[in-house]
């Protein structure tokens, strides 16, 4: 049984029986970007300059209650990349590395983004950051060691193949890297292809996706580019030109650097003509790491707020961790300038993508994802996210449902303090309960007052995690068990 998005996809449908040409689509993905590093999203408390991206959002619309599916890297690509959340997975906490076999996390034959554009004619490239496993193997397949003297560089040899590459899951073509931890080792659809400077690597990947463009625009079909940054996450490498540009540390001028790369995909659109067909959504993988960032030095010293008036950071379960810019423009389409409080989840690209092609999923495809086109067209009428499951690093779980949170952990689920062993031992309940409409800093938890409202989340997050879908339609298969209150060991 198909999965369909009748009333407004079948509007949308005409697009595809048309002639108008379907919409190029540039998915640019930041790397530990907090909602409050982009200006025009945290004016008051924000410090540092990102004019293009400002731009940007004078031009589309702004999503103030946008999500990541997890609060950490490889959980948050995989929901974009399938419209199925991490936890679903083996993969219930933490990330994979390079070094350690975790077999594929995208299985052979699901759906992904790519894939289903390709289907309607499109051509598909991911230039930057993947993160979703693949293997560096010799001749012979047998795995290929890193160095383990080298920080930052794994040590692959040139010319080492790659199994389970991005080409395998979908995408045409592919230039970029595994994950910070072995960013310098460039990979070209399935080989090693380079080694290069750790402070090269940003605007490498910006030329990259300008040449990229220049190419495709060309062609006589559309196309998807996924442009996941390596920024401003560590290795923190701002190039020699932007050292020093932000007055605030290497950390704040390697997010103004990371606005210009923007700026610089953003004017190829315009260069090659293609900018008003052209769907462009910038994002972020989850909140601001507080650690590398030093935030605290840099609220004491300069007032800026990376999380802007949310709790927490990266990893956590509170609103820092997992609320993320996202800005859309779609030049005749998307209202420019305009904000938008609806509550969404970075897992919608699938189902937005299939609604836009005209495309139906199948039950077992996208089990977690929700179409936002009627949002972005202006023609939805009521809330497209029932719910919102959110995750941290240490495989903790809240939902989200209308203005009420409801978060299983006694911390913050992740790195900041209290983390969940410290609030136990100051005695703070097991789960919290926050009413977003007017606590969005989560600072007075409502579990105790509002019993039932706890009662209802949990009934209804325990339902979405048993049916394998958060989404209607037939019950699927999670790939592990799932355990709501597990505790860190």
């Amino acid at each position: 049984m198909m999965r369909w998005t009748v009333l407004f996809g079948l509007m949308v449908g005409a697009l595809t029986a048309s002639a108008e040409r379907l919409p190029n689509i540039v998915y640019i993905l930041c790397d530990d970007l907090g909602y409050g590093e982009i200006q025009c999203l945290n004016p008051e408390r924000g410090k540092v300059l990102t004019p293009h991206v400002d731009k940007l959002a004078s031009q589309g619309m702004v999503f103030t209650d946008a999500h990541s599916g997890s609060s950490v890297c490889t959980p948050t690509r995989y929901g974009i990349m399938t419209g199925r959340y991490a936890w679903r997975t083996h993969l219930q906490k933490g990330v994979v590395q390079h070094d350690k076999d975790y077999g594929a996390l995208i299985a052979e034959g699901r759906l992904t983004v790519p894939a289903l554009l390709k289907k309607s004619g499109y051509h598909t490239a991911i230039i930057g950051k993947w993160h979703l496993v693949f293997s560096f193997v010799d001749d012979e397949g047998r795995r290929v060691k890193s160095e383990k003297n080298k920080k930052w560089n794994a040590g692959i040899p040139v010319g080492t193949k790659v199994k389970g590459s991005p080409i395998t899951r979908g995408f045409d073509y592919y230039i970029g890297f595994h994950h910070s931890a072995i960013i310098e080792t460039i990979v070209e659809n399935d080989r090693v292809i380079a080694e290069k400077p750790t402070n090269e690597v940003l605007d490498f990947l910006g030329m990259n996706a300008v040449k990229y463009i220049g190419e495709q625009s060309k062609m006589d079909q559309p196309f998807f580019l996924y442009l996941p940054l390596n920024s401003p996450h560590t290795p923190i490498a701002p190039s020699d030109e932007w050292i020093g540009k932000s007055g605030m540390g290497d950390y704040c001028d390697f997010v103004m650097q990371t606005d210009h790369v923007v700026g610089k995909v953003l004017q190829a659109l315009e260069d090659n003509g293609v900018a008003d067909n052209t769907l462009v959504i910038f994002t972020s993988d989850n909140g601001c790491s507080a650690g590398p960032a030093k935030a605290k030095n840099l609220i004491k010293e300069y007032g800026h707020y990376p999380s802007a008036y949310l709790r927490g950071y990266k990893a956590d379960g509170w609103e820092g961790g997992h609320r993320i810019p996202f800005i859309v423009r779609w030049p005749g389409k998307v209202k420019p300038g305009s904000t938008n409080p609806e509550l969404i989840c970075s897992t919608s690209l699938l189902a937005t993508c299939a609604e836009l092609t005209g495309q139906a999923l199948t039950e077992n495809e996208g089990e977690d994802s929700v179409s936002i086109l009627p949002v972005l067209l202006g023609k939805n009428t009521a809330p497209t996210h029932d719910t919102v499951v959110h995750h941290t690093y240490t495989g903790k779980f809240s939902i989200r449902r209308g203005k009420w949170k409801l978060g299983l952990y006694p911390g913050s689920g992740g790195w900041t303090k209290p983390r969940d062993e410290g609030a136990r031992k100051e005695g703070l309940p097991e789960v919290q309960l926050y009413n977003m409409e007017v606590d969005v800093g989560e600072t007075t938890n409502l579990a105790n007052q509002h019993p039932e409202v706890v009662e209802k989340l949990l009934a209804v997050l325990e339902k979405q995690v048993a049916a394998g879908r958060s989404t209607p339609g037939a019950t699927q298969k999670n790939d592990a068990e799932i355990d709501l209150f597990k505790k860190d060991k």
